[in-house]
């Protein structure tokens, strides 16, 4: 194959969704809903967070950032594969192709970042809780959601910044629904051993201390409760961290699925990603407000304001 640098690559042509010509439109309705899902529950939980005193505190803080993340990577692929689908138009141009690679790179660590600090945060209201207002005071909390955003920038423009500088071959074909960076590596005529050596060290750098601070919070908090169980206590970890639990468990198993443990079978691995950009961030609002006593209370009151007013 004849090789052609990114100048003379205009486009990529996306697969998309290994989905039966018959059923397009099922999928289109049923991605469509779950996307509108995604953007309304975590609208609303940003809206709720604002507008309620009462959860001016820091856990949800870091909750609000978390939902925006959530509808930044579903709004990153989501729409370009619902008009793909529609259109049966199944190009992407490079510029554009490269820009849904840096703002979902951005927004999955961002994602990690995010879910670590509030795993901190949890450690410190179980096991500090008389010094918990001393230590995640407002100033702590701005600086750590700032330098998420700072290094989840940092970590997306390094990758991209190393992904233009390659040459691609004459096939432009990504079996895949969006620009995910593993497939436009295959795609490259260029060494990529570079690339390949920044993303197992600098990308292992950045996911497994989050991972670390997450699974250290726990064992913590685990082994604090094991030393004086009480029924009252439990409660009151299960009421506290049962919801970022839940929320930690689908964002890293879905990750290791597509990242670690899928294998060349394509349909595998973009069934994965479904999951993973798709249905993760649509179940975080439901998850939240279902097993957060705050949560539904700021609901009932939002509710009643908009009924009184009618």
């Amino acid at each position: 194959m004849r090789p052609g640098n990114q100048s003379s690559m205009s486009e990529f042509l996306l697969l998309g969704l290994p989905i039966p010509p018959g059923q397009q439109g099922l999928f289109f309705a049923l991605f469509l809903g779950m996307y509108l899902t995604t953007v309304l529950g975590n609208l609303l939980i940003i809206l709720l967070i604002r507008l309620d005193p009462h959860l001016h505190t820091p856990m949800y803080f870091f909750l609000s950032h978390l939902a925006f993340s959530d509808i930044s990577l579903s709004s990153v692929t989501v729409p370009k594969m619902l008009m793909n689908m529609q259109s049966h138009q199944q190009s992407i141009p490079y510029v554009g192709c490269i820009s849904q690679l840096y703002f979902f790179i951005l927004f999955c660590g961002l994602d990690n970042f995010l879910l670590a600090v509030m795993a901190y945060d949890r450690y410190v209201a179980i096991c500090h809780p008389l010094h918990y207002t001393t230590i995640m005071r407002e100033g702590l909390c701005v600086l750590l959601v700032t330098a998420s955003w700072i290094i989840a920038c940092d970590h997306a423009l390094l990758h991209t910044l190393l992904l233009v500088r390659l040459s691609f071959c004459a096939n432009k074909v990504i079996n895949h629904f969006f620009c995910d960076l593993t497939v436009l590596l295959k795609l490259s005529c260029s060494d990529i051993s570079l690339n390949e050596l920044v993303i197992f060290t600098e990308g292992g750098m950045l996911y497994i201390p989050p991972l670390a601070i997450v699974l250290g919070s726990y064992i913590r908090i685990g082994t604090i409760i094991l030393r004086d169980p009480s029924t009252k206590k439990l409660f009151k970890v299960f009421s506290t961290c049962s919801s970022h639990l839940l929320v930690v468990s689908l964002y890293y198993g879905t990750l290791a699925v597509v990242y670690f443990l899928s294998s060349s079978w394509d349909s595998k691995n973009i069934i994965a990603s479904v999951m993973y950009t798709v249905v993760t961030p649509m179940l975080n609002p439901f998850i939240y407000s279902l097993r957060n006593r705050d949560i539904k209370q700021a609901l009932e009151m939002f509710v009643n304001r908009v009924n009184l007013r009618k």
